[in-house]
């Protein structure tokens, strides 16, 4: 069973800094895309940002220029470093990550983590 756990959640103020990480856990298998999510109160969950396999990133224009994900993928982790944090970026960050393991013959799917907190002061 392959599980998503994430930290570096917490309270940040306006214009400061953040870094989530993810840690994908289980064994034999492999990940293609990661990604990062969130979910602002009363707002549906949005995609943040999303990596490749290969490390190529893609963002949401409303954080372009401001965060920055990656991956380590020897290590099985996901990044999101997040610079001069709005308070419309306060939210429940979730990672997830299209998943392959023999549970299910191979076949791709969408597993997450719990989510983190992220609180902004103004």
């Amino acid at each position: 069973q392959v599980q998503l756990v994430e930290s570096g959640g917490g309270l940040v103020q306006a214009g400061g800094s953040l870094r989530l990480s993810c840690q994908v856990s289980g064994i034999d298998f492999k990940i293609n895309d990661m990604n990062w999510y969130r979910q602002g109160p009363g707002k549906q969950r949005e995609l943040v940002a999303r990596v490749s396999s290969i490390g190529r990133a893609a963002y949401i224009d409303s954080v372009t220029g401001r965060f920055t994900a990656g991956r380590d993928n020897a290590e099985n982790t996901m990044y999101l470093q997040m610079n001069n944090v709005k308070p419309e970026d306060a939210a429940v960050y979730y990672c997830a990550a299209d998943v392959l393991d023999a549970s299910t013959n191979w076949i791709p799917r969408e597993e997450w983590g719990q989510g983190t907190q992220v609180t902004v002061s103004s």
